[in-house]
Formats: C-alpha cells, structure tokens, sequence
C-alpha cells in the first residue's frame, strides 16, 4: 500500500526521475522558464523550491548540498549569485505554473514554469492573462473600425504655414511688376528697327543648300539661250534688210 508516499513517478526509475529534475532544474535556473508537461511542472516546482531555500545562505555545506542534487557547477554559481539576490525578501513560492493547453502530438497537457521574481510569462508569451471573451470575424472588423481615427475638421481646418522668406520675394515681384508699368512705351518704328537689326537670319536647311547652286545654273543657262536667241534674232533682221536692199536695186536698174 502507498501510505504517505505521495510522489511523480512520471513512468521512470528513480535514477531516471532524478536526471530528468535535475536538468529541468538547471533549465530553470539558467533560463528562468521552463515550459514541459503539466505532472512534470509539478514535480520540479516539489524538487527545486528546497534547494532555492538553501541557496538564500551562500555557505560552503550549501553549495555541496545543492551541488548533489543539480550536478551543474555554472546552475550553482548562477543560483547563488543571480537568483539569490532576488529571491532574498520572499519567504516561498519561488515558482508559478500556469498552463497554456495540450500538445498537438499527443494532446499532453502543456504548462509554463517560471520563477515567480522574473515575471516573463506575460510580457513574453501572454499566458495568464484573463480572456477578454469569444473572438470572432466580427469583433476584429468592429475593433478596427474604432481603432482608426476620423478626421477631425480642426486639422483640415488649420491654415498653412507661411515661410519667413516667401513675403520678401512677393514684395520683390510686385515692385518689378510697378517699375515696368511705369516705365514709357517706345514708339513702333523703333521697336521694328530693333527686331530688323536684332532678329538673326534663318538659317537655310540642307535642301535648301543643295537646291541653290542647281537653280542658279538653271538661270545662268536661261539667260545665255536668251542673249543667243537675241543675236541670231539680230542677224537674221539684217539679212533680210540686206536681200530687199539688193532686191530693190536690181529692179531700179532694170527699169
């Protein structure tokens, strides 16, 4: 019978239930949390709560009693050090189990195991923390819609910031535009002299160049047919004054 042996077996020997405990137990030291299966959390809060008790009076038969159990100079060291120092006001209860669940593998119950002086369990992984309630597609919708801020009319409303220079430059524009007001109008014929000698002569395309020798040949040949046509036009007149000259004396020398 099994009177007043209340014990985690977790289904292994003792020396195997003894290594499992002790490297939890550094786990925790060395990390401050530890997360496993829940009648393991349990036994490691049974196993490590009496030597966190020893640690708070750092003498040498402690460290060798602490040493028997952990097998782990560094824990030790880390234990006497670290955790000591801030477990040192707090009569018991160095450790906090909370559960997160099952496994997926096996459906297990999960728990995380922390010390209760660190206090990571909300700010790392949330568990612990009261539900708010049934979350839904329609909460998170309705949580958005009142989490982003309407625009208010005041800031549509808020009239824009004028720069310091831009008033100078303004000022400056208005007197260039009153000094050419005021300045007299030159008369026309002027104004056109000055376009005429200003404006550049346009420049003649490629075409236009290559076009211009061939019509000055087409008008140099043109006028030379022309002074050609003219003189036999010449000498063709006075041939024909010379034939009836001739013409006239024969009949004047016959009658």
């Amino acid at each position: 019978m099994r009177h007043q042996r209340k014990r985690h077996k977790l289904g292994r020997t003792a020396s195997h239930r003894k290594a499992t405990l002790a490297a939890l137990g550094n786990a925790l030291i060395t990390h401050k949390r530890v997360t496993t299966t829940v009648p393991r959390a349990k036994a490691l809060r049974t196993f490590i709560e009496p030597i966190i008790t020893r640690a708070k009076d750092d003498s040498q038969h402690n460290r060798r009693q602490v040493f028997r159990h952990l097998r782990d100079k560094q824990a030790v060291t880390t234990l006497f050090t670290e955790v000591a120092e801030k477990i040192k006001e707090r009569p018991g209860g160095y450790t906090r189990v909370v559960r997160i669940g099952r496994r997926a593998g096996d459906a297990a119950p999960m728990a995380i195991i922390e010390l209760v002086d660190y206090n990571e369990t909300d700010a790392a992984t949330g568990a612990g923390a009261q539900k708010s309630g049934k979350r839904t597609r329609r909460g998170r919708r309705r949580s958005t819609r009142e989490v982003t801020p309407a625009t208010t009319p005041e800031a549509d409303e808020t009239p824009a910031v004028e720069a310091p220079g831009d008033s100078g430059d303004q000022e400056a524009v208005h007197e260039d535009s009153s000094e050419q007001e005021e300045t007299p109008e030159e008369p026309a014929e002027e104004a056109e002299e000055v376009n005429e000698t200003e404006a550049p002569a346009p420049e003649a395309s490629e075409a236009a160049k290559t076009e211009a020798p061939k019509a000055a040949k087409a008008q140099t040949s043109g006028a030379a047919k022309a002074e050609v046509s003219e003189d036999t036009k010449a000498e063709a007149s006075e041939a024909a004054d010379t034939k009836k000259k001739s013409t006239g004396k024969a009949s004047k020398a016959s009658s």
